[in-house]
């Protein structure tokens, strides 16, 4: 079921309004601004024919808070602490995310009590003993020039209510939760336990997650580097794999459920000839197999061949293996690459067709290095607009890029499903043209069918 389906199935449980802790009574300290008004909204999706479709199935046009200042305030600056968190896998941008958040604080609204926590959600539980370090703009300044977290990160949610009573006990009123899908999810439900207790604290999630997979927050930040560098790593493989007859460059990507890496980066640098991800479902063996899809790459007159794999794709082919989970829970997917690594030369080696495999698992490379260019602005800019929203008593949302706009999305709807690739849609579509895989794949009889442009 899409996230729509299961939205327009249970309209009771899903509101695209943000909660609130209250009136705006007090008078915003930013300076030289236009303020967006009280109850401004955009529509959740610029494309109209997905509107049309919402409209049909919900019987109403969505729309989201737009995020930006308002000229009256809730959070009073001169008696806010903040805290901030970075939990999950590192990710391009977590420290300009830091930085936007700890100079929007501090510059716009003057607020002097910034406590970044320790390694993720763990900081915020007494058991591990972690001391907070205190930020200003001074501590701050260079950071974005260092890939990874200057406040560390962990996986795995603690007891939700140790958490709260940790904010308790150090009086934070504004929690900002940087962090993918598992990491929000802890977000939420710190802010529900929050609004149960009666607590005034607003939680705000910027929403880090570098398979580009939640839903209505428009590009996540740390994307475009992402791919940016794999297209980089793909380069390299490509010269690796024409340097010997037979050559393959093998590069897997990161991608657990969601193929957006590996196809945008196929795109982005198109020497890559096969393009595996998560939603597309294909055999090894067999007539219609990639084997035999490679073994037709080379009968066709060509001498090498690129393969980019998402690190979810192929999981029913990999047999024998146990099922592990990482401490958020998250399944652990069995290495498609060192699997397709040993099956491509065995298969070559057997028919006695000169092969030579190069592996590339770049995933620790494309996720430690510092965000650049537009994705660098798109940091600032959530973080802006999550302090916007905090200091307005906003809560248990995450802050959306909505094409030129931000918007504040209740966390529950951008958590409510994981974003994947249509194979129906014009990216993959796109990846079909930019590979030429589907003329390869079909078995012997479309050797003939290779077009002359694809000759060596």
């Amino acid at each position: 079921m899409s996230a729509l389906d299961k939205i327009a199935a249970h309209q009771d449980q899903y509101s695209c309004t943000v909660e609130t802790l209250g009136e705006c009574k007090i008078n915003s300290p930013v300076h030289h601004h236009e303020f967006i008004q009280e109850g401004e909204r955009i529509f959740v999706s610029e494309e109209e024919a997905y509107m049309k479709e919402m409209e049909k199935k919900l019987g109403h046009l969505p729309t989201f808070e737009r995020a930006g200042p308002l000229a009256k305030i809730f959070h009073d600056p001169n008696w806010t602490r903040v805290g901030i968190v970075t939990a999950g896998g590192l990710c391009p941008g977590l420290n300009n995310v830091i930085k936007g958040l700890v100079e929007i604080l501090a510059f716009d609204y003057g607020v002097k009590n910034i406590f970044g926590i320790r390694f993720g959600y763990a900081g915020l539980n007494p058991d591990f003993a972690y001391q907070p370090i205190l930020l200003d703009p001074d501590t701050v300044d260079t950071i974005h020039e260092l890939g990874g977290t200057i406040l560390g990160s962990s996986r795995g949610q603690q007891p939700t209510d140790v958490i709260v009573d940790t904010l308790v006990r150090m009086n934070i009123n504004v929690l900002f939760c940087i962090g993918g899908d598992g990491s929000l999810r802890c977000a939420r439900d710190v802010a529900e336990e929050c609004l149960k207790r009666g607590l005034k604290i607003s939680v705000v999630g910027i929403p880090k997650t570098i398979d580009n997979d939640l839903q209505f927050i428009g590009r996540s930040f740390g994307f475009e580097t992402a791919v940016a560098e794999a297209a980089n790593v793909i380069r390299n493989a490509h010269v690796e794999a024409k340097g010997t007859s037979g050559g393959i460059g093998l590069v897997k990507l990161m991608g657990r459920d969601s193929g957006f890496i590996a196809a945008y980066a196929s795109i982005a640098n198109p020497v890559v000839n096969f393009c595996l991800v998560p939603e597309m479902a294909f055999d090894l063996e067999g007539p219609n197999g990639l084997l035999a899809a490679l073994e037709n790459r080379f009968a066709a007159g060509k001498t090498h061949a690129v393969i980019v794999v998402a690190e979810g794709a192929g999981q029913d082919l990999i047999l024998g293996e146990p099922e592990r989970r990482d401490a958020s829970g998250n399944i652990l997917k069995k290495d498609i690459g060192d699997f397709l690594k040993r099956r491509i030369t065995e298969y070559f080696k057997a028919k006695n067709i000169t092969s030579s495999v190069k592996y590339f698992d770049p995933s620790y490379t494309v996720r430690s290095v510092p965000a650049r260019g537009t994705d660098a602005i798109r940091c600032y800019m959530l973080a802006r607009n999550a302090v916007h929203a905090a200091m307005a008593g906003r809560t248990n949302c995450v802050v959306g890029n909505l094409g030129e706009s931000y918007a504040l999305v209740p966390i529950k709807l951008a958590t409510i499903e994981r974003q994947t690739i249509s194979l129906k849609s014009d990216l993959w579509r796109s990846v079909m043209d930019a590979t030429g895989q589907e003329y390869y794949f079909g078995g012997s009889t479309r050797r003939t069918q290779v077009p002359s442009y694809m000759a060596p």
